[in-house]
């Protein structure tokens, strides 16, 4: 189901291999012979990985010509079902709408690890001039727009399934299963439930049941291709949005006193929910966001209204912590505009919870990273307050998310179109990484690496 550019594309790749791509893989390779079954089962994998990656950038350059926003991923969906039937692969298709499950079971009895990659795209024009740009047109929020992968998800998906072609090829050695998770929606479609909390409930996490979860995401941080990062805890931010209605009493603005003013008792809220995170929370555990984004109320300069709203997100990184917020965000705006005889009722829209790295599991998985990682490694980096779900997985199953580089060499950061820019074009050099770094982590825990 590749395009016909994708004859072209494969072509083009002998220099990428020989060079660029094909030289960071040497270089994260082992120097001398492998000294025990894992070294010789990690030279397989990087070999098969290098094999593959002529298919890897064709897959690429396909799904990124052809992007399909969330939860109308058909066209993908069924690329990508195919590809993994001819692997050998169990394919459940429908999974939340348009997801895809697919399962190699090993050839010897143990545990399951499961690996994701997300499939939408955005509601973005694309402006990158690159040969295989998107042109595509959706339909989001009721108005014609233009759809892009500006967010990476065709890179998640071409790794994805070249790693799942590695592991095929190693499907005898496996000591346990691998279940390959494509997911629709991750970023959220309005007013349609999706994406891994949907997966989730429909058992994506069961028969069989997994072990562990891993998955990536490129870009977020400016870090030259094939470079790794992540830490253990909190990586990504819990992103949850919020509006408090203040009722008060309208009466004339020349007689305040005969009303009650919710324009001030929501002013008086906004300065009490800056203490929330100022002096109310522990600061040396995880860093916390709580932001007021909008004031409406009011129709005219001398009327006192009845009502006020006001809206804004809070960013947390530990789960804990997320509660506890969000119990004095209500505690405050309420009691501060029951001091003033006003009522104040707080609405949560709970978004993603905290992408969370199982501490345990990201220390034993380590090695497996800094083994593959062609740039620069970093196992303890900065949080990041965007938002992920694939937090859903990790409430429910020990998982770890990682951040692959997939900047140019020599991007000056300051300028380098990030995600979500009509103009995101990560560097093809990073594939390779991304394929090995997937592949390693499932052959290393099913192999009781760390353990």
């Amino acid at each position: 189901m590749t395009s016909t550019r994708s004859v072209a594309a494969t072509a083009m790749l002998a220099s990428l291999i020989a060079s660029g791509a094909g030289a960071q893989t040497q270089a994260g390779k082992q120097p001398g012979p492998p000294a025990s079954a894992l070294d010789a089962l990690h030279a397989r994998l990087d070999r098969a990985a290098e094999s593959v990656l002529p298919k890897v950038v064709v897959w690429r350059r396909d799904l990124h010509a052809h992007p399909e926003l969330g939860n109308q991923e058909v066209r993908t969906s069924a690329f990508l079902a195919e590809q993994l039937r001819s692997l050998g692969y169990e394919v459940r298709t429908g999974a939340a709408k348009t997801g895809v499950v697919a399962l190699l079971t090993g050839g010897r009895p143990g545990p399951v690890v499961a690996l994701r990659a997300d499939m939408d795209a955005l509601p973005v024009t694309e402006e990158t001039g690159l040969p295989f740009a998107s042109t595509a047109r959706g339909e989001y929020n009721g108005r014609e727009v233009g759809v892009m992968h500006a967010c990476g998800h065709d890179f998640h998906m071409s790794m994805l399934l070249g790693a799942a072609e590695v592991l095929a090829g190693m499907k005898a050695d496996l000591p346990g299963s691998v279940k390959i998770v494509f997911q629709p929606a991750e970023e959220g479609v309005p007013g349609e439930p999706g994406g891994a909390e949907v997966m989730v409930k429909e058992g994506v996490l069961e028969n069989p049941k997994v072990d562990a979860m891993f998955g990536l995401h490129v870009g977020i941080t400016p870090l030259e291709a094939g470079s790794i990062t992540f830490r253990p805890k909190g990586l990504m931010a819990a992103g949850d949005t919020y509006r408090i209605k203040v009722k008060g009493r309208q009466t004339h603005g020349a007689m305040p006193w005969a009303g009650i003013d919710p324009i001030v008792v929501a002013s008086q809220i906004v300065i009490g929910l800056q203490t929330v995170v100022s002096r109310q929370i522990d600061l040396t555990t995880a860093p916390a966001v709580v932001t007021v984004g909008t004031i409406e109320g009011g129709s005219r300069h001398n009327i006192v209204p009845d009502l006020v709203t006001m809206s804004g997100t809070i960013r947390t990184f530990d789960p804990e912590m997320r509660k506890e917020i969000l119990a004095r965000v209500k505690r405050t705006a309420e009691n501060i505009a029951s001091a003033a005889g006003a009522t104040a009722e707080l609405i949560l829209d709970e978004g993603y919870p905290v992408t969370w790295n199982d501490p345990a599991l990201t220390e034993r998985m380590t090695p497996s990273l800094k083994r593959v990682a062609a740039g620069t490694f970093n196992p303890n980096t900065q949080p990041t307050t965007t938002s992920e779900d694939f937090s859903y997985y990790g409430q429910q199953v020990p998982a770890l998310y990682f951040f692959l580089g997939v900047a140019p060499k020599g991007a000056d950061p300051a300028t380098w179109a990030a995600n979500h820019s009509p103009r995101f074009s990560p560097d093809e050099a990073a594939l390779i990484t991304g394929v090995r770094a997937l592949a390693s982590l499932a052959v290393d825990f099913l192999a009781g690496a760390g353990k």
